[in-house]
């Protein structure tokens, strides 16, 4: 699958599984992160447009070619 990184505009491949944070470090993209339980939001980003999943605790789903990870959800943190 294809990870597009916005605003950074960073391309990565990733497989089915694997860990968002890992990807997003394999890319040089940094997700900050918090309490990597899913609790603290810290690490809040939206998928393709609009769903705002916790990157520590999700994983690339199965069964697409693309998907676009939007870092700059709330600029709060």
């Amino acid at each position: 699958m294809e990870i597009l990184f916005l605003p950074d505009n960073v391309t990565v491949e990733a497989e089915s599984g694997e860990p968002i944070l890992e990807v997003a470090e394999r890319a040089g993209v940094t997700i900050p992160t918090g309490c990597l339980m899913g609790s603290c939001h810290a690490c809040e980003v939206e998928i393709d447009g609009g769903q705002t999943i916790c990157a520590c605790i999700t994983a690339v789903p199965p069964g697409r070619k693309k998907m676009t990870i939007n870092l700059s959800v709330d600029m709060d943190w």
